[in-house]
């Protein structure tokens, strides 16, 4: 099977009917995200690989339930979401998912070093927040998710989401201003 011309939702209606070698396609798009949203949950590699596959055990055991209303991804993320909710009970919050969304490849040494300066500032900035809008933040930004998916994955409502996404960029506004963010807000 080409996987790269099926959608996720295809595949697992095959995989309900009985082509369950098919979800290792499923696994290996996705095991990285559940990696580094285990990573912000568990903050220790070794406890990151037990949650993945924890997450993606329970999203096994839980498929016939998936009904094709939204995405599959977000459908994981939200199995995700809750489950590192339950196990881990801590903040949501480390530097793989910041270092991802500001990395580039064809940096000079001096962009590649402000680009550090400024991952470490905005960091320092998204951990400040309080926990409701670091989540928001954090499913937004660095997860790429809709408001809509957000509320689904979340159960918060979509006006606080929306309000909590407002109120939080203003804190990093007012937090990173004359500093580096500031100095270099184009890398």
């Amino acid at each position: 099977m080409d996987e790269g011309i099926y959608t996720d939702e295809q595949i697992i209606k095959k995989i309900l009917h009985g082509e369950v070698d098919l979800y290792k396609i499923i696994v290996e798009k996705y095991q990285q995200y559940i990696f580094n949203l285990g990573m912000r949950f568990h903050k220790n590699r070794e406890d990151a690989y037990d949650f993945v596959q924890d997450v993606f055990l329970k999203a096994y055991e839980k498929l016939h339930t998936f009904r094709g209303t939204s995405k599959y991804f977000s459908w994981l993320v939200r199995i995700a979401y809750n489950h590192g909710i339950n196990s881990a009970k801590t903040k949501i919050i480390d530097s793989s998912l910041v270092e991802t969304y500001i990395k580039s490849d064809d940096a000079t040494p001096e962009e590649t070093h402000l680009r550090e300066e400024l991952r470490k500032a905005l960091l320092k900035a998204v951990e400040a927040l309080p926990e409701k809008y670091r989540l928001c933040i954090d499913l937004y930004f660095f997860y790429g998710l809709s408001y809509r998916e957000i509320e689904m994955i979340t159960d918060i409502p979509l006006n606080t989401i929306k309000s909590n996404m407002l109120r939080a960029k203003i804190i990093l506004r007012d937090t990173l201003r004359g500093g580096i963010a500031d100095e270099h807000h184009k890398l």
